[in-house]
């Protein structure tokens, strides 16, 4: 059983340390391989979002269904043989063909979180099961939404993210990674405008931490979309459109693994 209702006042209050995240950025953009600066930065900003979501998850009926189920979402979702029986137009088969082509696990994600060296134990069993679903859910967006992982579509999946769960470490990352993808795309192409259209669409739609996960993954894609009310982008593709105009490649501009979370 759950020990809602929570509060935010039942956590420490943690500053923000807006000097220190720019520095971490800056590190990322110098040496674009280092992913844990991704992490060091949106710890450095996000104070008690953290906290803020995880009572508002932890106290609603769903949310305190999943707390009870518990499940370690990684372990599930790296289950290929599962996946591969799944009908060919679920969601279930669109996300093994993203991760398989992409070269990636939910393990992996894990991985590098762990190799960042940020403490993710907040010392409460039950925020530790929301931060692991926020995390291992976070591939599953870029398949629902259709922003690849390139350093556009990543940072659009950060702006999906701020509408849904707030954070200014992630809102900053999502609008600096964008402006240095606009210091490579052609003149007019709308860099920041895939953003904003990524916060809107994410506004809209449902949060996926709070769904049952495995009864998702078996559904047509198109339906679980219309489910969790996610449109689909229309200024990100121009973007690409107008780079691949001009000769640029989209997944090469700033390194798309640099911005991943």
């Amino acid at each position: 059983m759950t020990q809602a209702p929570y509060t935010v006042k039942s956590f420490e209050k943690r500053r923000r340390r807006p000097l220190k995240a720019f520095k971490h950025f800056r590190k990322l953009i110098a040496n674009k391989e280092d992913t844990t600066q991704v992490f060091y930065t949106i710890e450095a900003l996000n104070g008690n979002s953290f906290q803020k979501r995880f009572v508002k998850f932890a106290n609603s009926e769903r949310g305190q269904k999943r707390l009870k189920e518990n499940r370690y979402l990684p372990k599930l979702l790296d289950n290929h043989e599962w996946l591969r029986t799944l009908p060919e137009d679920s969601l279930g088969r669109a996300y093994l063909k993203f991760m398989t082509t992409e070269g990636l696990t939910a393990q992996g994600l894990v991985d590098e979180y762990d190799r960042s060296g940020i403490n993710r134990d907040f010392g409460h069993p039950e925020m530790n099961i929301y931060g692991d679903r926020s995390r291992d859910t976070h591939d599953m967006l870029h398949v629902l939404t259709g922003f690849g992982r390139d350093a556009l579509g990543e940072a659009s999946v950060l702006g999906f993210t701020y509408e849904q769960h707030g954070g200014l470490g992630i809102l900053f990352i999502a609008y600096g990674a964008a402006w240095e993808v606009r210091k490579t795309a052609p003149k007019g192409a709308p860099v920041l405008k895939s953003i904003n259209e990524a916060r809107r669409i994410g506004k809209a739609a449902q949060d996926i931490v709070y769904e049952d996960i495995m009864e998702l993954l078996p559904q047509p894609l198109a339906a679980v979309r219309e489910k969790l009310r996610i449109t689909l982008p229309t200024q990100y593709h121009k973007v690409h459109e107008a780079m691949r105009d001009n000769g640029i490649d989209p997944y090469a501009v700033i390194g798309a693994d640099a911005i991943a979370a």
